[in-house]
């Protein structure tokens, strides 16, 4: 994607590896020798896999907010979803990248039932409209669709990342610029705990461009969160809506629409960051010991109910 100015630079020097930090932050002295000892906290590729108590707040949030870097957080409330959408921003504007400059761009069919919250300083709401859809699965496998058209239409002139996120989620704690890479990608929180690769469900079906086979696979990732850098993620956006067209063509639909053809994707063009499942857990479970801090989650809901052909 071209960059329209000079605005991109102070981002820019991030991505070749410039980290710089205030002289005179107090914080503790990082230790090489102690550190999470009950998790991984690197990759097979050698980078952050990212959990509490692997970063310094302090310290991540001065260097990335020298940067200044805009953030564009993109949302999906069609139909009845949008009874989600206060409590997303609320939470969000006191948890999500706080001091950032943030635009949440909430693609709905029903604009009038936006509401009005208070945002922060430099903290922004874009309202794109949508179709409606008859099918939950369309309202998915749209999103990747809409998403596209909307950074190529407003997005490209207005940010440096963006994240993916579903609306039907609360934060509840911290989640800051610990998150930002070229690519970040989140652990789905059931399938974290050694659970072998030929038991994640990926889409196993050879005629899908999500296909993957029996003994590849490095994590299962969830589509319910996932950030990064603009270039980075318009690309993973828009493949992922061009396999899902591809798929339509072929009379296949992907087993889990876009998070199906995201695993694809990040199998072989690897995350800069994983974040652990803190990034994303969900009421319905028990939070385990080794999640220290949720930092958001997925609300519980009648599925029935909210989605348009009765969750089936």
């Amino acid at each position: 994607m071209e960059k329209k100015n000079n605005e991109h630079c102070k981002v820019d020097s991030w991505k070749i590896g410039e980290l710089i930090m205030d002289s005179g932050l107090k914080y503790a002295q990082p230790s090489t020798q102690t550190g999470r000892t009950d998790v991984n906290s690197l990759t097979n590729w050698n980078v952050p896999l990212v959990w509490e108590g692997t970063f310094d707040p302090l310290v991540i949030d001065d260097i990335y907010k020298k940067m200044d870097p805009r953030v564009a957080v993109v949302v999906f409330a069609v139909g009845k979803y949008t009874r989600f959408l206060k409590k997303f921003i609320e939470t969000g504007e006191k948890y999500f990248l706080v001091g950032f400059r943030v635009t949440y761009y909430i693609h709905t069919d029903r604009a009038n039932e936006v509401p009005k919250v208070e945002l922060g300083k430099g903290r922004n709401i874009t309202i794109v409209t949508v179709p409606s859809a008859t099918r939950w699965q369309d309202v998915v496998l749209g999103r990747m669709k809409w998403a596209t058209l909307t950074i190529e239409k407003t997005i490209n002139k207005e940010a440096d990342y963006l994240f993916m996120m579903d609306i039907d989620s609360v934060f509840h704690n911290r989640f800051g610029a610990e998150s930002l890479s070229r690519l970040s990608a989140v652990l789905h929180r059931g399938y974290y705990k050694n659970t072998p690769r030929d038991s994640f469900p990926y889409e196993r079906r050879p005629l899908s461009k999500a296909y993957i086979s029996a003994g590849e696979g490095d994590y299962y990732y969830t589509a319910a969160v996932w950030g990064g850098y603009l270039e980075d993620m318009y690309k993973l956006v828009k493949y992922c809506y061009e396999m899902s067209e591809e798929d339509a063509k072929n009379k296949i639909e992907a087993v889990w629409q876009e998070e199906s053809h995201l695993n694809r994707y990040l199998l072989y063009n690897k995350p800069t960051k994983v974040l652990s499942p803190e990034y994303l857990w969900s009421d319905y479970d028990k939070v385990p010991g080794d999640i220290k801090v949720v930092r958001i989650s997925q609300l519980v809901k009648n599925y029935a109910e909210v989605r348009p052909n009765g969750g089936q």
